[in-house]
C-alpha cells in the first residue's frame, strides 16, 4: 500500500485531503500538525506523497518542503493560498516542489498527487539504475586492484591475468568480481 503524509494544522482540511487521496490507493495516510512533528515522521518513515497545507503553527511551511525535497525521495505538494503560491512557486519548482494555489479543484489537487507520485516512482526507477552502476564499478575495481596483485606479485601481463580472472569465472560459475575476491583474499 501507498504510504502519504498530510502536514496540516487543521481537521476540515485533513478530512478533504485524506478524502481526495484516498481515491487515488492512498486509504491511510499520517498525519502532522506542524513541521516538526513532520520532520519526525519523515525520518521514521518512508512516504511516496508529502502534502503540505500551508501555514503550519511552527512555520510557513516552504522549508519543509525544500527539507523534504532534500530528505527524501517522496513527491512534495505545498497547498497555499494562490497569492502566496505564486510568490514562491519559481523558488520551490527549483528544489522539486509541485506549488498548489488555493482554491483548487479536485480534479486538480488530484493531478498534482498523481504527479507527485509519479516523481517518485521515476525517482525510484533512477536511485535502482544508480545502485546498479555502483555495483558494477565497485566489480570493476575489484577487478582491476586483483590485475595488478597478479601483474606485481606473479609477474604476469595484464593479457595473463585478465585472461586467468575470465576464465576462472566461467570454470567455477562465478562472477569476475567473486574470482578477484578470492585472488586477493588468498594472499592476504
Amino acid at each position: 500500500m501507498a504510504n502519504a503524509l498530510i502536514i496540516s494544522a487543521g481537521n476540515n482540511a485533513n478530512e478533504y485531503l485524506a478524502r481526495h487521496i484516498a481515491e487515488l490507493g492512498y486509504t491511510r495516510p499520517a498525519f502532522a500538525a506542524s513541521g516538526g512533528e513532520a520532520r519526525r515522521r519523515m525520518d521514521a518513515k518512508d512516504f511516496e506523497v508529502i502534502i503540505i497545507n500551508t501555514p503550519l503553527p511552527d512555520e510557513f511551511g516552504h522549508e519543509l518542503g525544500m527539507d523534504a525535497v532534500q530528505k527524501t525521495d517522496a513527491g512534495v505538494i505545498l497547498l497555499a493560498k494562490t497569492a502566496t503560491a505564486e510568490q514562491i512557486s519559481d523558488k520551490l519548482q527549483d528544489y522539486g516542489v509541485l506549488v498548489l494555489g488555493k482554491p483548487f479543484t479536485a480534479a486538480q489537487f488530484r493531478q498534482a498527487v498523481q504527479m507527485a507520485a509519479g516523481i517518485f516512482r521515476r525517482l525510484a526507477l533512477v536511485r535502482a539504475e544508480n545502485a546498479k552502476l555502483q555495483d558494477k564499478l565497485a566489480q570493476l575495481r575489484l577487478v582491476d586492484r586483483a590485475k595488478c596483485f597478479l601483474i606485481e606479485k606473479r609477474g604476469m601481463t595484464e593479457a595473463e591475468a585478465h585472461r586467468l580472472i575470465e576464465k576462472t569465472a566461467m570454470d567455477t560459475r562465478k562472477s569476475r568480481g567473486e574470482v578477484a575476491e578470492d585472488i586477493l583474499d588468498a594472499e592476504v
